[in-house]
């Protein structure tokens, strides 16, 4: 029996683990820390087809390059780090026209598209308890200029990817989630969209793959990898070697960390993205909402209630910056009527792990073909982590691929 090691107890991670056990591979789980604790914690919690577009579109450079002179823009990007990572940043300037957009979009459609059908194959067969929701997702407007303008994106979401939402008016939203305030310029609902509890999703994940015979292994730090004649033989750890017949590098952020040992210059920048959790408020949206023009989210769980996003590229500062949690609340209070409930049970962050063209890397790696690089989601870890971890099966299995592995090649990141 072939013996996979799966670096990475993120949802990615879990999601390779999975499928691949569902080959008949023996599966252990790496992680660095506690399983599901990284970037797959706390997010939104968004399962998003919609979100076919990558950060890099046509003016994007410009509005990132403005937030170096703003003090609480969603978006942040410290100068010091634009400076020691000039070359990622000029990536993804090249990567912010019309062309590129497109075939990033299209390769992004192909995962979340999968993922979406996967997950609900993957909860019902599996018996996942986690807060599944099919609502869509509800993209809010404050004002009418930036409403009237997104119908543009809208038209080339429905034209070229299929992807249409429902438009309202404004009385038409006030009378679909009435916990808005009143006033709100209008909004699209993307009735595909689906949303889940995140931290519940990765225990019952953690249940299952225990159930089907997977190793996992907390606190354990990759910082090498052995090889003889072209083959990965064994993974060098803070715990000792860990030796396998294939491996998996699905550590997110954290994957450039490993570039000497994989033989590459994985192009993965850490983006800072933030939320707060907190019971519901007696006054709960019914969807999960986007305030597209402060860049922030509210998911409501049946659970609790949680406000997240906004980016910051900070490198790898692991300090929580408290002014970008102030960012979260007080976009909430522009849009809702009740717009936070205490106590705070969780305030968080996370690294996404961000590449210029918005395309994970799914491919092999230079050091050594049974070693898989499945990494650089971007801020779609969740989305795209049931096809990912599909494809990764697929890919070290020799099976056909259930899609096109190829837009998702280390060159093209």
């Amino acid at each position: 029996m072939a013996r996979t090691v799966v670096v990475g107890g993120g949802v990615v991670g879990a999601c390779c683990a999975y499928y691949l056990s569902r080959t008949g591979r023996e599966v252990t789980i790496l992680d660095r820390g506690a399983f599901g604790a990284g970037c797959s914690h706390a997010n939104c919690g968004y399962v998003c087809p919609s979100h076919v577009l990558p950060l890099a579109v046509p003016g994007a450079l410009w509005s990132t390059m403005r937030t170096l002179f703003w003090r609480n823009s969603p978006l942040k990007v410290r100068p010091g780090v634009v400076l020691s990572n000039l070359g990622w940043f000029m990536r993804f300037a090249r990567k912010c026209n019309p062309r590129d957009m497109m075939t990033a979009g299209r390769a992004i459609q192909s995962l979340l598209n999968s993922s979406r059908a996967l997950f609900e194959e993957l909860i019902a067969a599996e018996r996942i308890e986690c807060e599944w929701e099919t609502k869509g997702l509800l993209f809010v407007f404050q004002t009418k200029k930036p409403f009237e303008h997104y119908a543009h994106t809208d038209e080339l979401l429905a034209r070229d990817f299929n992807m249409a939402a429902k438009r309202f008016d404004s009385a038409e939203l006030a009378a679909l989630e009435p916990a808005l305030l009143p006033g709100m310029a209008g909004g699209y609902l993307y009735q595909s969209d689906a949303h889940l509890r995140p931290d519940r999703l990765m225990a019952e994940l953690k249940r299952v793959l225990l159930a089907r015979g997977v190793e996992v292994r907390e606190n354990v730090t990759v910082t090498g990898i052995s090889t003889a004649n072209g083959t990965a033989r064994a993974l060098q750890t803070t715990a000792g070697d860990v030796t396998g017949d294939e491996f998996v590098i699905a550590t997110g952020a954290w994957a450039p960390q490993l570039n000497a040992a994989l033989g590459c210059k994985l192009p993965i920048q850490p983006g800072k993205g933030y939320s707060l959790t907190m019971p519901r408020p007696a006054t709960c949206p019914t969807y999960p909402l986007i305030f597209e023009e402060h860049r922030v989210a509210v998911t409501p769980f049946s659970s609790g209630y949680r406000i997240g996003s906004t980016m910051e590229f900070a490198g790898y500062d692991d300090r929580m910056n408290r002014s970008r949690l102030s960012i979260l609340t007080e976009a909430a209070k522009v849009y809702l009527k009740e717009p936070l409930a205490g106590p705070i049970q969780e305030e968080w962050w996370g690294w996404r792990p961000m590449t210029p063209s918005g395309l994970p890397v799914i491919d092999r790696a230079p050091v050594a073909n049974n070693v898989l690089i499945a990494a650089g989601h971007n801020m779609l870890g969740l989305s795209m982590a049931t096809a990912t971890g599909k494809l990764v099966g697929e890919m070290l299995t020799g099976g056909a691929p259930h899609i096109d592995p190829a837009p998702y090649s280390l060159a093209r990141a």
